[in-house]
């Protein structure tokens, strides 16, 4: 007689160093079908976790930031992955949670296997107060599971890519940037002020970035640092610097490919009181691509910044791809030891501390009030309830006139 081993149930778990080869077939090998989010670089961060799986295993140890900064969490059932998520902190005070990746299985449902694992993550970290993702328009299949899970349509995103030939052409000319400045630690609170004037006050919310947001610690350096030793690329920052506000304008920041396997990627933030600065740093950002070998070129514009999106289609720059950037709020309820209803709640239970312990014991005061015959209108009752004559309310006898006054 055969047995059938039971079903295990399904459980939810952080990645260990066996699951990175399921973790593989799923971001890579199946990555179209098993994709239920978009998140750009999903192969560099699987390489990460090969890379730093034994350092993120020791940092699990003690608490501290660097252990949380890629959190990774896989759905297991009867010892097989099924699905795995990946969520980051997205600003320093870490009030707001970015959901990365989200890939389910072709076997299993996708819809209910990643509502699991949303939930999950939504349910168990805590500090997240918002959270964000970022979906292209036609993952239908995206789009249902997160509108599902309460995410909401936040901000369009639209990315451009500038070819080798548009770049050469456009460091042809000579950009008027005067007040080109390096970025340090010292520049914060002016790239705060630049990022906050630069984006409606509803995305400005969900992110809920601060100047701490706009520093470079010693920790993030070194971390950063030996990302990029050994790397093909190189990283560049500056912000043009209005003398006469004392306030910052524009910002730039590009990735430079030292070997052209890959684009060069630029992050772009202008005031929009100063549009005219769209060309003048383009135009500085492709003479920085002149010293690389040639690639395109590869920038983003948000539906609320229509001046640059109108720039990069006179420039004839090619329309990549569109994503939505959708957000949800999330209210921790806090655990109560007793559920109460407040339709069965009586007064007495919530006026506890007004009840008397004892019942009163009677004073003189009581005793004599108890004595004294009632009063109605001010005057007091006698026997039978009659009233008693008021020496104020008698009348007087009427005078009697004799004939000798006449």
């Amino acid at each position: 007689m055969t047995t059938v081993a039971p079903k295990l149930e399904p459980i939810i778990r952080p990645v260990q160093y066996r699951d990175l080869e399921a973790i593989r077939r799923l971001l890579v090998d199946n990555y179209d079908q098993s994709c239920v989010g978009t998140f750009y670089g999903h192969e560099q961060q699987l390489l990460q976790l090969h890379r730093w799986s034994g350092l993120l295993k020791l940092l699990r140890l003690f608490p501290n930031q660097l252990s949380d900064q890629l959190r990774t969490y896989v759905w297991e059932q009867s010892h097989e992955l099924a699905g795995v998520v990946q969520v980051s902190p997205f600003n320093h005070s870490r009030s707001t949670w970015r959901f990365d990746q989200v890939s389910v299985a072709p076997a299993f449902g996708q819809q209910d296997v990643g509502t699991q694992l949303l939930r999950y993550c939504l349910e168990n970290i805590w500090e997240a107060r918002t959270w964000l993702t970022e979906i292209e328009v036609n993952q239908t299949a995206a789009l249902a599971l997160y509108r599902h899970n309460g995410f909401q349509p936040l901000a369009q995103i639209t990315y451009w890519s500038l070819a080798p030939e548009q770049l050469s052409c456009l460091a042809e000319r000579d950009p008027v940037l005067p007040n080109l400045l390096p970025v340090n630690n010292a520049d914060a609170s002016l790239l705060y002020q630049l990022d906050t004037a630069s984006m409606p006050p509803l995305v400005r919310q969900v992110f809920d970035r601060h100047i701490q947001d706009f520093k470079t610690n010693l920790v993030d350096s070194l971390l950063s640092g030996i990302q990029l030793w050994g790397q093909t690329e190189e990283w560049i920052r500056a912000y043009v610097f209005e003398p006469q506000r004392k306030a910052a304008i524009g910002y730039f920041e590009i990735k430079l490919c030292r070997n052209a396997t890959h684009p060069h990627e630029a992050r772009l933030t202008v005031h929009p009181a100063y549009t005219w600065l769209y060309p003048e740093l383009l135009a500085h950002m492709a003479q920085l691509t002149q010293a690389y070998p040639s690639a395109p070129l590869r920038l983003d514009s948000t539906d609320y910044q229509p001046e640059r999106e109108e720039y990069l289609q006179q420039i004839g720059a090619e329309d990549l791809e569109q994503t939505l950037m959708m957000s949800r709020s999330v209210w921790h309820k806090l655990r109560e030891s007793r559920s109460i209803s407040f339709e069965t709640l009586q007064l007495s239970d919530m006026l506890q501390g007004l009840q008397p312990n004892h019942n009163p014991v009677p004073g003189r005061m009581t005793y004599w009030l108890t004595r004294m015959p009632p009063v109605l209108d001010g005057r007091r009752l006698g026997s039978g309830g009659r009233r008693l004559p008021n020496k104020h309310s008698q009348k007087r006898p009427s005078r009697r006139v004799w004939p000798s006054e006449f």
